[in-house]
């Protein structure tokens, strides 16, 4: 699922209320440095043929600014803009610079709405952008494993572009301005073993997760449609067992 518009919703999130999105990303096409195998936008595609149309930071103004207007006018509550799309939002170049334009929009017409990310946390090495994500209310980072091997197996990242320990210890200094986000799943992808429930996976993610000590910590199970076909959901119970492990850390824990 790709949304085609630079603002779209709002829609109903389980995890943010009534939420309305901001795509930094190209409308045709996800652009991420992760290629997730339970992602809803799919597997990352060749489509260099066509132009990657990045909307700029002007763009971006109007477009969530009319928005806003709207929904004052037709006394639409906002609970939250969101920044997802089409991928890795961090990867828009004048990310730090929309992140300052949408507070300032949100002061002016929705002063009730939180701002958040939901983000893969790799851009967490560029100061620029570890400095915009601590001015945001809801600067939601993901971690889906809690080994190396586990780590690249569900992103599908590129060890040579990505590493895997300089994300953790990035995520470790974020501290607790973090939500952090994980999602629990079992599975296989290319012959790969996928599961980040075993006692020993579960175990090296809990440590990583104390090391962090973030201010809540949300898990969830798959909800739409996977690129991989060979992926389970685990249900609400499941997943309430492995958050009673967190809450036991005394870190707040909702699981979706």
């Amino acid at each position: 699922m790709l949304f085609d518009e630079i603002i779209f919703g709002p829609i109903h999130s389980r995890r943010l209320g009534n939420s309305l999105g901001i795509n930094l990303l190209p409308s045709h096409k996800k652009l991420c440095n992760f290629d997730c195998v339970y992602c809803e936008c799919g597997w990352n595609k060749d489509t260099k043929a066509v132009k990657d149309t990045i909307p700029n930071k002007e763009a971006v103004r109007e477009a969530l600014q009319k928005r806003l207007i709207e929904a004052k006018q037709k006394a639409i509550q906002i609970d939250s803009i969101t920044f997802s799309g089409n991928g890795e939002p961090t990867l828009n170049p004048e990310f730090s610079e929309i992140i300052d334009i949408v507070i300032e929009l949100r002061d002016l017409y929705a002063k009730e709405a939180k701002i958040s990310v939901l983000s893969n946390a790799t851009n967490l090495l560029k100061e620029d952008i570890f400095n915009a994500l601590h001015k945001v209310d809801n600067p939601i980072l993901k971690i889906d494993g809690g080994s190396q091997k586990m780590f690249y197996a569900i992103s599908k990242a590129n060890p040579e572009l990505i590493s895997f320990e300089k994300v953790k210890q990035k995520l470790i200094e974020f501290g607790n301005r973090a939500i952090i986000q994980t999602l629990l799943l079992r599975g296989k992808n290319e012959g790969v073993v996928i599961d980040n429930t075993t006692e020993e996976e579960f175990g090296l993610w809990l440590e990583i997760v104390k090391q962090i000590k973030p201010r809540s910590v949300m898990l969830y199970a798959i909800d739409r449609v996977t690129p991989e076909s060979n992926l389970e959901k685990l249900s609400k119970d499941e997943l309430e067992l492995f958050a009673q492990r967190v809450r036991a850390l005394g870190i707040e824990t909702k699981t979706y």
